[in-house]
């Protein structure tokens, strides 16, 4: 088989996927819609997205151009002019598809959300939850499709048509990977400040000072509580999500020039041929999702989960002997490494954030004795849960890399954590799909609410919602755990192209950097927090505003302005995205440029491990406050004495602050981090020519 036939392969995949996603669009707009109330609350939503994202995408348009302008004249006057349009249009690209895979995903999903609620009117669990997921398979196929085909045709376009040698495509093609990366941390910040944000803001002046339920529809700020939903978990997951693949596939490429001796462009190719295995294996996992009314939703997609690994490890066998050679047993193992981190990290977070086990059971104890103590309870969820993360990483890299080394072949324990990293990926299209999943059923749930849907619709959509809750915690978790293979890889490849062998700590200038390298991820976290805290601020004042000079709100005699308040949260969150967003840029390139290529490696290396242990924190922590609020609020919950507890509850009460202190820790800050640690490596790497 001709090595360039792989190549062929891999966009042949893309394109039946985008073709397939093309389908399934067409599959959930089909899908019955909700009555014309719910259709009114759908539409409001899917209004004040698509101004969001129309907002927000022009201001990251401006930052971009501006970073491809930086990109071509660093690589024009550092001697490597013949390299700087290849690399800014990479960028370009990379910006460009990973934008589309965010408003795509949000596309989908503000249509998806009002056909649950249809299905939920009709008493179906099993039509509402294979809506939910079908609408957020969309968004997964979407992105699995764009990061192939923009990275096989860019492959294509740099060697057939524009002459270069296939080992020497990676190196110009990670400005595409750095474009994904900045697009996806404004997305992932700006749509992360705007959700929380309008959350806080409706929860602090719905739930507590004025007492009315959440989704009430006199809130003035649900509508933009719901829009949050979709612009943050759906199009800046999406954004993360496709940059994390491009990056990951990127970096086992470049780790593949290096073993170019043994495998040739085989080696190169790998990594696109197995993702194009596992969107497959994803798909058909999709399909396999099937719940009994009288079933926990999440073991129905448990299910469709452990389908897509069991197919994924097939075709890694396949794949690892038809490429790697007389080799290939070493690295299926390294790639099966891969696999089973990926299960252990959806475990672990399960562990931590579901209801269903000890450390959410323990948040909602501590709720019985007020809001101090279950600030101190989830705090302590969180730091508690880094341990047994942080030791699978370690393990899935010393495990991937010993049997990498074990090959024989020079570089292959290196190549061994790229073979495990693409592993992990193989189920990435599925774990996508999962995440939307949540979005679409808080919707869902929303409009019921807004509409006066029945009480039993309202327990179908309860029930999915809980579930969602928990698969966003699921896919944040997924994503830190790839972050940091995805780094190590980066890593690498960035001490490769500065032609630096090690990293000495006791070196001052690295001792410094690393310090600054740990330093920014708290110093970023701090101004995502404090951006949701002011945007908040924005729409409490709006929201008591509007209850103070309008009475007839609150007694149901005239309606709230719902697109006041989603114009000051839109306007808030975009304002308030620029400084982090500016630091997280300028940081990396200062310490290069002031302490030359080895600081930036340990500002690199000491930023990754402590946005790896910051992230986890913030995201499992915010899960299992949100999550312990939902176990009271579900009427499962009984304090010492027996008695149930449940909504407006003292100890309700005491989780809703809780769940408000940790919305900006996992869905502002915490997924924030992800993207932060991947663009620190692209943009070192995408720079190094002015570190040297």
């Amino acid at each position: 088989m001709n090595d360039f036939s792989y190549l062929y392969f891999a966009l042949g995949i893309s394109a039946i996927g985008l073709v397939m996603t093309w389908v399934m669009t067409r599959i959930v707009n089909r899908l019955p819609e909700g009555n014309d109330a719910m259709m009114k609350v759908a539409n409001a939503i899917r209004s004040g997205a698509n101004a969001f994202l129309k907002r927000q995408y022009t201001t990251i348009s401006m930052i971009a151009g501006g970073v491809a302008v930086l990109i071509w004249a660093v690589y024009f006057f550092t001697g490597k002019a013949p390299l700087a349009w290849e690399t800014a249009i990479a960028f370009l690209i990379g910006a460009i598809a990973s934008g589309i895979a965010g408003y795509m995903g949000m596309y989908v999903s503000v249509r998806a959300n009002s056909k649950v609620a249809a299905a939920a009117e009709r008493g179906s669990l099993q039509g509402a939850m294979s809506a939910a997921l079908r609408g957020g398979a969309v968004e997964g196929l979407l992105v699995s499709s764009l990061t192939l085909l923009g990275l096989s045709a860019l492959l294509f376009v740099y060697t057939q048509w524009l002459g270069f040698e296939l080992r020497e495509v990676p190196g110009v093609i990670i400005g595409f990977a750095f474009g994904a990366s900045l697009v996806a941390l404004f997305a992932q910040l700006g749509g992360g400040i705007y959700t929380k944000a309008a959350d806080v803001g409706a929860d602090l002046v719905g739930k507590v000072e004025a007492g009315i339920p959440e989704d009430d529809a006199r809130n003035p700020a649900v509508i933009a509580d719901l829009v949050g939903d979709n612009v943050g978990d759906c199009a800046g997951r999406g954004a993360d999500l496709f940059e994390s693949t491009a990056a990951e596939n990127i970096g086992a490429m470049i780790l593949g020039v290096a073993l170019f001796p043994a495998f040739g462009t085989k080696g190169i190719l790998f990594p696109l041929v197995l993702q194009a295995c596992g969107m497959i294996a994803s798909f058909i996992g999709v399909l396999c999702v099937k719940a009994k009314d009288n079933e926990d939703p999440m073991n129905a997609l448990n299910r469709g989960y452990y389908i897509t690994a069991a197919l994924g490890l097939v075709a890694l066998f396949f794949v690892t002997k038809l490429m790697l050679g007389e080799h290939f047993l070493w690295f299926f193992a390294a790639g099966s490494v891969g696999v089973g981190m990926g299960i252990a990290f959806l475990l672990l977070t399960q562990y931590y954030t579901d209801h269903k086990y000890r450390p959410v059971k323990e948040i909602a104890r501590a709720a019985e004795t007020g809001p101090a103590t279950v600030i101190i309870s989830g705090l302590a969820v969180g730091f508690e849960n880094v341990a047994l993360p942080v030791l699978t990483i370690g393990a899935a890299l010393w495990g991937s890399y010993s049997l990498g080394h074990a090959s024989g072949i020079d570089h292959g324990g290196l190549y061994g954590t790229a073979v495990a990293t693409i592993g992990m990926l193989v189920t990435a299209m599925y774990v996508l799909a999962m995440d939307t999943f949540g979005p679409i059923t808080d919707n869902a749930g929303g409009i019921v609410e807004m509409s006066n849907g029945s009480e039993a619709t309202r327990k179908i959509t309860d029930r999915l919602d809980s579930v969602g809750n928990t698969t966003k915690a699921l896919t944040k978790g997924y994503a830190v755990g790839s972050a940091a293979l995805a780094a190590f890889l980066l890593f690498s490849a960035y001490l490769e192209q500065v032609h630096i062998v090690t990293v000495d700590l006791a070196n001052i200038k690295v001792f410094i950097g690393a310090f600054i390298g740990a330093m920014l991820v708290f110093l970023f976290s701090s101004l995502a927090m404090r951006a949701v805290g002011k945007t908040a601020g924005y729409i409490i004042e709006e929201v008591r505003r509007q209850f103070r000079e309008d009475p007839g709100i609150m007694a149901g005699t005239s309606q709230p302005d719902y697109g006041k308040a989603v114009d000051i949260t839109t306007r808030g969150a975009l304002r308030n995205m620029i400084l982090p967003g500016i630091i997280a840029i300028g940081v990396p390139i200062t310490v290069g440029l002031v302490l030359r290529a080895e600081a930036a490696a340990g500002m690199l290396m000491v930023g990754t491990i402590a946005g790896v242990i910051m992230a986890l924190v913030m995201n499992n922590a915010g899960g299992a406050w949100d999550n312990a609020k939902k176990y009271i609020e579900s009427g499962e919950f009984k304090d010492s004495k027996g008695v149930v507890q449940g909504k407006k509850s003292a100890a309700h009460a005491a989780s809703v602050v809780g769940d408000t202190v940790g919305d900006p820790f996992k869905d502002t800050a915490g997924p924030s981090l992800h993207v932060l640690i991947k663009l620190l490596a692209t943009l070192t790497l995408v720079l190094a020519a002015l570190f040297v």
